[in-house]
């Protein structure tokens, strides 16, 4: 069975815009800061798709988009300025970044209260230890597209990827909704053997249709968060039309975890407002 992103995306959305209004009935509207640097046509397409969709909730978007030789210096001065701005309550810095812009010194300068995409350091560190405010948006959608079609309690879940956007942090909020995890990556040996007893497959490595058939138990909950562009095609890590026919529910690329990403975004922005306006 597919799951179908789209379908999950409905429900979330509606949820979304009931919070949106509740906060501008009290005269708040939730503002959302994106900053490109640089002419990556993927980052354009997403940061275009979050300013549409997210104006349409009702939220306030601004689309702060920098050439790509912008210095280190002036990016950290434009998000300082972001960090002080009263209707700003989420700052989303787009990666990759130009070669010349150090990227941990950028994610560790945007305000705790304001890092929408979990990354900075204190924010991960509590996702370590299961306090996260803002968990990292992809891992939010893989976990809602699964708990959508199967209780995660009890399960052997086994993520493909160790990257610190989507692999770890998917691997820790499957621990908390009591999975039994295992990582694997690229070192790792045998890495079909320990697939096949997965009761739930995650697959983030950008290696198109990586995963085929034989690395699949019969019946078991397949996600697919990779992406790549093949022919000018988005193709997922998982090769499809060969595992929708053992698997017992698989996301698609496109219209599978990508279209929750965002909405995952929206619902942090909501969280940093009410933080920064007292609320919770």
């Amino acid at each position: 069975m597919v799951i179908d992103g789209k379908e999950i995306a409905v429900k979330i959305r509606n949820e979304v815009k009931v919070e949106v209004e509740l906060l501008r009935a009290k005269l708040i509207t939730p503002g959302l800061a994106v900053i490109q640097v640089g002419e990556d046509k993927a980052s354009e397409g997403y940061a275009r798709n979050i300013k549409r969709e997210g104006e349409n909730i009702g939220f306030y978007i601004e689309h702060h988009k920098f050439k790509g030789d912008l210095s280190e210096e002036e990016l950290l001065f434009n998000i300082k300025n972001l960090n002080l701005r009263k209707d700003i309550h989420g700052i989303l810095v787009e990666l990759p970044l130009p070669p010349h812009i150090d990227k941990t010194k950028v994610i560790e300068s945007i305000a705790i209260e304001k890092d929408i995409d979990g990354f900075h350091p204190v924010n991960f560190g509590h996702l370590l230890q299961g306090t996260s405010l803002f968990p990292p948006a992809t891992a939010q959608a893989i976990i809602a597209a699964i708990k959508y079609v199967v209780s995660i309690e009890g399960k052997h879940a086994v993520v493909i990827g160790r990257s610190n956007i989507v692999g770890k942090p998917t691997a820790f909020l499957l621990l908390q909704e009591n999975a039994t995890v295992t990582i694997a990556h690229s070192r790792t040996r045998n890495l079909e053997e320990i697939t096949r007893v997965a009761d739930i497959l995650v697959v983030s490595v950008g290696k198109a249709r990586l995963i085929t058939r034989n690395y699949v138990k019969e019946g078991a909950v397949v996600i697919d968060a990779g992406i790549n562009r093949i022919d000018g095609k988005l193709i997922g890590d998982v090769d499809f039309d060969d595992v929708k026919e053992v698997a017992g529910y698989i996301t698609p690329v496109p219209g599978g975890i990508g279209v929750l990403t965002t909405l995952m975004l929206f619902r942090n922005t909501i969280k940093a407002t009410k933080i920064q306006n007292k609320l919770i």
